[in-house]
């Protein structure tokens, strides 16, 4: 995927491996529709139905770090150096 760094919605963190918060109105809009689907999750399930929750929430953990895979820079570990 060629994308230029004005493109990332997830910039890389600059020290160590992921991202960072993002820097677009769409990786705004990803981690706002994925707390609230979170929230209401946890609001509907809890305490009644443990597995199901656990289960949405790796499912949704899973998901977010799908979307910024995709949409982010490409992740490597990082010692802090501007290159």
């Amino acid at each position: 995927m060629s994308n230029d760094d004005g493109q990332y919605w997830f910039p890389a963190k600059r020290y160590g491996w992921g991202w960072g918060p993002p820097t677009k109105w769409q990786g705004w809009a990803v981690l706002f529709i994925w707390f609230v689907a979170v929230v209401v999750a946890t609001i509907r399930l809890m305490p009644g139905h443990l597995a199901a929750f656990l289960s949405f929430n790796l499912l949704m953990a899973v998901l977010l770090l799908l979307i910024c895979y995709v949409k982010g820079e490409p992740p490597r570990w990082r010692w802090g150096d501007s290159e």
